[in-house]
């Protein structure tokens, strides 16, 4: 195929959100702008779907390649590319990106333009950090992406909105500056090149690895978030809009474990398996934690932030197994939090526009007056919980079944936090839907329409999709998953694929 794939699909969006605000308020109100917006952003998952559908998984090396010099004084290139680790999570923005859109119709009634455009922006970017092969691009990338972020939480958020985005904006400028020495010490060490690819191929001492590692861990562990990092997360998931809670969880969380995939496995290995065992117990850590701190909360949304903090320490309990289930699991997990996690936020969002409360003390029997809605509601609970037959089970399942390969302490503690997840995500979903009416102003409103139901529709085929059928989307990771083996550690390569092949075979999970 020779279009240009990966530049028009940064470029499609940048493209909506130019003309949203250049054309003049006179001609462009906000239903045409939110139309506009959608028709962007359907054209945007349309070529996501192309993408997807022309991958060839079979294959380890990058595709739909792109290359241009940029600043050909320092080496940098606008090199764009996408391999099986990255695929999933372009398709996943553009589906995210979309749902955002159509979550904030009715939610967004103040500077409609400016919104909508900061949301293109804010996907276009997040596909630039995925699709970018050149170290300084993705940096530019990486940094660049936050600012809509700001914008959306800064602007439309909550009452207490600055604080949260102060705080949001502090703790990504400290990673972001340990990020920034790590890349220009390893474009140092890597022969003043910033091919992120060529900088792989290349062997540096464990010391120096170290050293960078420390750099790039303190940058994609806020991005998680890791613990202790974790603490700007509850409240700008609390006092962003809806869209920005979706967008926040759905797609940027997965930054961080995106840059330990891309960056610190591959190209720093054996730091990556000297800090192992710190990142699994920081892992399991997050995991439990977070758990206890979900089952103590009132407010709907910071139930969900930190179960989502929760959720991403199998993610980075996963990628540190060092073997197939655990790595595919924590990538396949990657994406199912991002389906599980958005489709919660959309949920709390679409009862917030109506009630206008999160207190969970506020709602009560809410069956009997919205059952539709807490039909949708109780799949996607049961999803993040991990049940069996939907996409969460596969993920834990292969993160468990790594972790217990190779560190069996961790994955024993882990369980704990599979169980709290039950705990805190079944009395949360009673107290709102089943037992008596406790407000009776809940019987005033109206159950889901059609445009919401979309939006729900859009998440909850994956949801089934993968629990019920994993194998295509773990076929994408497979080749990329076992070149990254390789390079972790070449001399066991061949003894993991040999315990892979032990192992329970993946059709052995067709039926969820």
């Amino acid at each position: 195929m020779n279009l240009p794939l990966l530049s028009l699909l940064i470029a499609l969006p940048l493209a909506g959100a130019m003309l949203l605000v250049t054309l003049p308020g006179t001609i462009i109100g906000p239903i045409l702008t939110r139309w506009l917006a959608l028709v962007f952003a359907t054209g945007e998952l349309l070529l996501a779907v192309l993408l997807l559908w022309s991958f060839d998984s079979s294959s380890h090396q990058m595709q739909f390649l792109e290359s241009h010099t940029w600043i050909s004084a320092l080496n940098i290139h606008y090199t764009l590319g996408v391999d099986g680790f990255s695929i999933l999570f372009i398709f996943l923005t553009a589906l995210v990106g979309w749902v955002c859109v159509v979550a904030s119709w009715r939610a967004i009634q103040h500077r409609v333009r400016q919104f909508m455009a900061s949301l293109l922006v804010m996907q276009a970017l997040m596909l630039g950090v995925f699709c970018a092969l050149d170290l300084f691009l993705f940096y530019i990338f990486w940094e660049a992406m936050l600012i809509p972020m700001y914008l959306i939480i800064g602007v439309w958020g909550g009452d207490n909105r600055l604080y949260a985005t102060l705080k949001f904006f502090l703790y990504t400028l400290a990673g972001s500056i340990f990020f920034l020495i790590g890349v220009i010490v390893l474009y140092l060490a890597g022969g003043n090149s910033f091919d992120i690819q060529y900088l792989a191929q290349q062997n540096y001492s464990l010391e120096l690895q170290r050293w960078i590692f420390v750099a790039f861990f303190f940058g994609f562990a806020v991005k998680v978030p890791m613990f202790p990092f974790h603490t700007w997360l509850p409240d700008a998931h609390v006092e962003a809009p809806t869209a920005g809670s979706i967008i926040l969880a759905g797609v940027l969380l997965k930054m961080g474990a995106y840059g330990f995939i891309r960056f610190s496995l591959p190209i720093l290995p054996d730091a990556s398996q000297f800090f192992a065992p710190v990142i699994a117990t920081l892992s399991v850590i997050a995991i439990i934690y977070g758990g206890f701190l979900a089952l103590a909360q009132d407010d709907l949304k910071k139930l969900v932030a930190y179960s989502s903090i929760s959720h991403m320490g199998f993610v980075t309990l996963g990628l540190f197994t060092f073997n197939s289930q655990g790595i595919k699991g924590a990538i396949l997990q990657m994406f199912n939090h991002g389906i599980v996690t958005s489709a919660l936020f959309l949920m709390v969002g679409l009862i917030y526009e109506r009630t206008h409360s999160r207190s969970i003390a506020d709602y009560g029997g809410l069956m009997k007056v919205l059952p539709v809605y807490t039909v949708f509601f109780a799949i996607f609970v049961l999803a993040s919980m991990a049940l069996p037959g939907t996409n969460s089970f596969i993920g834990e399942l292969f993160v468990l079944a790594g972790a217990f390969s190779s560190m069996p302490v961790f994955g024993g503690l882990a369980i704990i936090g599979a169980a709290l997840s039950a705990i805190y995500l079944l009395s949360m979903y009673k107290r709102v839907a089943l037992g008596p009416l406790n407000n009776p102003k809940l019987k005033t409103f109206n159950d889901i329409n059609l445009r919401e139901f979309s939006a729900i529709a859009a998440l909850l085929i994956f949801v089934f999709w993968i629990g019920l059928h994993p194998l295509p989307f773990l076929a994408l990771m497979d080749a990329s998953v076992n070149e990254l083996l390789r390079q972790i550690a070449p001399q066991t390569h061949a003894a993991l694929t040999q315990s892979v092949l032990a192992a329970p075979s993946l059709t052995d999970f067709r039926g969820g």
